[in-house]
């Protein structure tokens, strides 16, 4: 649960919560495209496309919050210091 706190202060970030549900949002309409496209296409044609979109989907996430990770790594980093 995102504290209300939380989002008036910038401590911590908010968008990789935000991003996590984008994500499943997206899942969820790649199957529905996937369906539509199983009965307009076909079957092996459908199947294809929902997982390269899944696939590609993932991985513009995953490089996304990359950048989130490699802030929280540096922010370590500088209290080391």
């Amino acid at each position: 649960m995102i504290d209300p706190k939380q989002l008036l202060s910038f401590e911590t970030m908010v968008t990789p919560k935000l991003i996590t549900i984008l994500y499943w949002v997206m899942l969820v309409i790649i199957v529905i495209a996937g369906i539509r496209s199983i009965v307009f296409v076909g079957i092996i044609p459908g199947i294809i496309s929902m997982v390269v979109m899944a696939v590609v989907v993932r991985i513009l996430f995953e490089l996304t919050m990359l950048a989130f990770k490699n802030n929280e790594y540096l922010k370590k980093i500088a209290e080391r210091q």
